[in-house]
Formats: structure tokens, C-alpha cells, sequence
């Protein structure tokens, strides 16, 4: 095998992994970009912002377009973000400013995000290709011959961790938001390929692992960067291959970030108290469950079978990275407030340790996968479409009169062509079911090729038949069409109680100019107040001699979001 390894003794450990030649055919390029592009498009275009993190990041982007916030400066309505993150707001204002011409402001801001998640696709599959490079993790050489060579088991098993990746549940929603948290996960995949391809190009991985760790500092995960960065570093100093240069200017880039994270105040600590921690890990367990499926039992599998490879230099092992970085977001998931929001970041590391378990499975542990994946998510396809049927012809009737209920207000129309591209999609899971339990040659990728795809139909499904429902329930913009009727545009509006997302999508769909709650007895420069119906403090504030209770006004889709509405009382000059 050519490349950086070649000095390296091999163990003594006998490789788990049987794999021929015939097994490690290649995926379609084309294939494997359509599914990609399918997934990362579906759910960035079509739609409002949405609630909460959606709206609200996108609600900071607007405001620097607007004038309202500067670069290091970002506020609505006197609210700072509630990731303290400066790049994901600074990467939508550019979207936004690039492509107003072009596009809706939403629409524009979505588009660095895109690239940035095609980006990530493209590291994760990068990583898993250079750790498997490693002499460690090739297959059993054959006696007469005939096993995969190394360049196309690094490539096959590469194509099944981006599978892997695409087919995690958890990936759907957060990947798709306008947030910081998708920009961590963008920077976590380069981190990770960073350091995987130091073994072989040590100044080009030097600066990848370098971008992505700033890019994550950047994103509201300073310590996350940090505790990051040193691990990487000591897992490097124990690499055979590391010299002192790289070492050097490794700790110099975390000692930079911690530099710069102090001079931009990021250092936050939302850490969960130990009472509480205690009392929600049944909950987090059960996230991890879903979160991660399917890529858990594999990844599982993956650190069994080759168990035997871990008493022999473990520091040039082709796990140790990837277990390491899981490692580090995991336990941090649990120590947090939203564990959903930092294990998001596992996922292109688990997604590597579920790609080198596929050599070895047995077939019928493979034919277990896809019947069960075969079954989940074709479910998941006729359930989506069943609720559809029922808005169009009333039959059954249940499930319209349960999207009634849910989603009041909301009128169904025919889409003509999300219809046609769920059905394309439908007609193409169907065919894939056909060629999967066909017989044809064994590959490594095989059994990922249901999960992958069944991931990306219930997405593209959801995001074409029930987008206009989704739409109605998760944006602002019906509530915002809703209160101005009763407030002119651009009216100067004080908020108190209103979170950040309520905020941002009312400015957004309705024109408003809110500012915070504060001094109102003295200035009086708004003639409205917004107060939430349930905060009985700023209600005691208020004094009835100066403000006039207006209305109570309801989000159409979500009766618990109610704001009460107040008018300033004009003195007469008599008084």
C-alpha cells in the first residue's frame, strides 16, 4: 500500500473484516450527489422561517440587513441570540445580501447554509475514506488473491458512512434550520476530516482541522472548540507519524481560540445541575435512542467485532478518532440543558463507526437491517400519504379532522407539483425495495442503501404533501397577517415576555418595529404594548391611567402562544 503508512508494523490481530474485490464496487456518483442534493434541498426551500430556532436565528440575520444590529452587536428588541455565535448570523446576512435580488430574504440567507451542508457530506465521506486507508482497518489478504484492494475498500466503505450519516433521524430537522447548530455540525465534519488526513497530508489536514475548529468557536461552542482541539492534539502527539512542528502549531491554535473566545465574551456555561441531570436521563436515553438510529447498533457492532485490535497501537487505529470526537459531544449532551443540540454533532463521527462494522456482518444480521428499514419507513411513506388522501377526498375522515384540529385555520389545496415529486419519490423507494431483494452481488454499501434512501423519502414526503400544514403551523406569518388587521405596519411596538422567535417572525411578516420593555413611563416613543398573556409581572406593570387594553390575540395554529395588546392613551389638551 502506498502512502504515509507504509513504515508502520501491521498488528498481530487478525483483521475481522473478509471483503473481496467484487464487494467494494463503487455507488454512483450520480446516485450518491442526487441523494445528497435531494436531501439538503428539501426543507431549506418552500417555507417561512419556522418556530423557535429557525425563526429566531433568521430574526438576527434581518436585523443586521435592517440597520438594527451591528457585526459584534447582534439584538432584537434589546434580546441578544440565545447561542451566543457570531458565523451563522454573519454567513445568512450574506446570503441575504448576495441574493435579494434573486431571492426572498428567508430563501436568500438558506443558501450558505446549503453549501455549508453539502460541505459537511462531502468531509464526512473524506474522513471515513482516509481512516480507512489505514493499514489497520484493510480486510484479510486472501491466499490466492482476490481481496479488496485498499483505495477501493477505503472508497466503498466511505459511500456506507455517508449513508449512515444521511439515514440518521436526527439529522433532519437541525440540519435544515437557519442556526447555529447547523453550522456546528458543518464544523464538526471538517474538524473530523482535518485530522483524519493528517496521516497523509499533515499541512493540508493542519489547516482543515484548523478552519473547522475556528468555524465551531465562531458558532457558540467555544469550549466544545476547545476540548475538541486538545483531544485531537493528544491523540496526535501519541501518533507515530507526529512531529513537533504540528504539535507546535496545534497548540498554538488553541491557545488563539482561547484567546479570541475571551476577547469576544463566548464563554458560556449552560451546564444541567446534577439534580436535574439525574432526573431527565431516562429522557436523554431514549434520545439517543431514536437520534442516532440507525447508526448506533451498527457503531455498537463496529467496537465488538474489532475489539481485538485495540490491546496493539491504539494510537494509529482507524477508530480511536472518530470514538474519541463521539466521545467528547456525547458526554457533553448530557451535561446540557438541550442534549439534542450538542449530539447532533456525533453524527458524522458515529456515522464512521457504523460504516466499518458493514464488513463484517453476517447476511442475515444485513437482511435484518433492511426488512426492518423496509418496514419503518415504508410505514412512515403511507401514513404521510394516507393523511394527505384524507385532506384531498375526506376518506378516511379522521385524519383530516385531526389536522383541523391541530392546525385550525388551515385550508387545503392541491399542490400539483409536490404532488408529482412525492410521487416520483414514492415510484423510486418502490423500484429501490425491487432491486434490494433482488439477488444480485454482495457490497459493502448494500444494506445502508434503505435507510439512506427511506430517510430521504419520509423527508421529501413531509416536506412536499404536508409542507402547506407544516408551513400554517410552525411560521408567524398567519399571526402576524392575523394582527395587522388591528396594527399598521411599521408601528413602533414595546414587547415584554416575548420570546425571541415571536419576535422575529412578527417583525419579519408583519413590518413591526418592536423594541424592548423598558422606561415606558417615561418615554412613551411607542404607541403599542405587546405583553404575554401569562407574565404576570409585566401585567402589574402596567398602568391602566396610560395604556388601553386593546385585544387578546391568539396564534392561529397554537392557542398557548397568546399576547395581550395595549394602546398608549393620547391625552386631550384639556387634561
Amino acid at each position: 500500500m502506498d502512502g504515509p503508512y507504509d513504515k508502520l508494523p501491521l498488528v498481530n490481530t487478525p483483521s475481522p473484516a473478509l471483503v473481496s474485490q467484487h464487494a467494494v464496487r463503487r455507488l454512483p456518483r450520480w446516485a450518491l450527489i442526487c441523494l445528497c442534493v435531494t436531501y439538503v434541498i428539501f426543507g431549506l426551500v418552500g417555507h417561512n422561517p419556522w418556530k423557535p430556532l429557525d425563526a429566531a436565528s433568521f430574526g438576527y440575520m434581518w436585523s443586521l440587513t435592517q440597520g438594527q444590529s451591528s457585526f459584534f452587536n447582534l439584538e432584537i428588541a434589546s434580546l441578544a441570540p440565545e447561542l451566543d455565535a457570531y458565523l451563522p448570523y454573519w454567513l445568512g446576512f450574506a446570503g441575504i445580501e448576495i441574493f435579494r435580488n434573486m431571492l426572498s430574504a428567508d430563501m436568500a440567507a438558506r443558501v450558505p447554509f446549503a453549501l455549508l451542508s453539502l460541505m459537511s457530506m462531502i468531509c464526512t465521506w473524506q474522513a471515513i475514506y482516509y481512516l480507512a486507508r489505514n493499514p489497520h482497518a484493510q480486510p484479510v489478504a486472501f491466499a490466492f488473491g482476490g481481496e479488496a484492494k485498499p483505495k477501493d475498500y477505503a472508497r466503498s466503505l466511505a459511500d456506507a458512512g455517508l449513508l449512515a450519516y444521511l439515514a440518521c433521524l436526527g439529522l433532519a430537522l437541525p440540519s435544515h434550520e437557519l442556526s447555529p447548530l447547523a453550522i456546528q455540525l458543518d464544523s464538526m465534519s471538517i474538524v473530523f476530516v482535518g485530522a483524519s488526513m493528517q496521516a497523509f497530508y499533515p499541512s493540508r489536514g493542519l489547516m482543515v482541522w484548523s478552519l473547522g475548529l475556528l468555524m465551531l468557536n465562531l458558532s457558540g461552542a467555544p469550549t466544545l472548540s476547545v476540548v475538541t482541539g486538545l483531544a485531537s492534539v493528544l491523540l496526535w502527539i501519541k501518533h507515530p507519524q507526529s512531529r513537533r512542528i504540528e504539535i507546535f502549531l496545534m497548540v498554538l491554535l488553541i491557545l488563539s481560540l482561547i484567546g479570541l473566545s475571551s476577547v469576544m465574551d463566548l464563554w458560556r456555561w449552560r451546564l444541567m445541575p446534577w439534580d436535574e441531570l439525574t432526573q431527565s436521563l431516562g429522557e436523554i436515553g431514549e434520545l439517543w435512542i431514536w437520534f442516532l438510529w440507525p447508526a448506533w447498533p451498527l457503531a455498537l457492532w463496529t467496537l465488538w467485532r474489532w475489539r481485538g485490535h485495540w490491546q496493539q497501537q491504539i494510537w494509529s487505529q482507524h477508530l480511536i478518532l472518530p470514538l474519541v470526537l463521539f466521545s467528547i459531544c456525547a458526554i457533553a449532551s448530557v451535561f446540557t440543558h438541550d442534549p439534542d443540540r450538542t449530539l447532533l454533532l456525533t453524527l458524522p463521527t458515529i456515522a464512521a463507526l457504523a460504516a466499518f462494522a458493514l464488513p463484517t456482518l453476517e447476511r442475515s444480521v444485513s437482511a435484518l437491517i433492511d426488512w426492518f428499514t423496509l418496514l419503518f419507513f415504508s410505514g412512515g411513506a403511507v401514513a404521510i400519504w394516507g393523511v394527505w388522501i384524507s385532506l384531498e377526498t375526506g376518506i378516511p375522515a379522521q385524519p383530516a379532522l385531526n389536522v383541523q384540529r391541530l392546525v385550525p385555520g388551515y385550508i387545503h389545496q392541491f399542490q400539483i407539483l409536490g404532488f408529482f415529486i412525492a410521487l416520483a419519490a414514492t415510484v423510486i423507494w418502490i423500484k429501490l425495495i425491487v432491486w434490494r431483494i433482488g439477488r444480485h452481488p454482495a457490497v459493502i454499501w448494500k444494506s445502508l442503501v434503505l435507510p439512506a434512501t427511506g430517510a430521504t423519502l419520509c423527508w421529501v414526503l413531509l416536506m412536499t404533501l404536508w409542507l402547506p400544514i407544516l408551513d400554517r403551523a410552525l411560521s408567524y406569518k398567519p399571526w402576524a397577517a392575523q394582527i395587522a388587521k388591528s396594527i399598521p405596519a411599521s408601528s413602533c411596538i414595546y414587547a415584554y415576555g416575548l420570546d425571541r422567535s415571536e419576535i422575529a417572525g412578527l417583525t419579519y411578516h408583519g413590518s413591526f418595529d418592536f423594541r424592548a420593555y423598558t422606561k415606558v413611563e417615561d418615554q412613551f416613543a411607542c404607541d403599542w404594548l405587546f405583553i404575554r398573556s401569562h407574565d404576570g409581572v409585566a401585567l402589574q406593570k402596567v398602568d391602566v391611567q396610560k395604556w388601553t387594553f386593546m385585544e387578546r390575540s391568539k396564534r392561529p395554529s397554537d392557542k398557548s402562544e397568546e399576547i395581550l395588546i395595549y394602546k398608549h392613551q393620547v391625552k386631550s389638551a384639556d387634561e
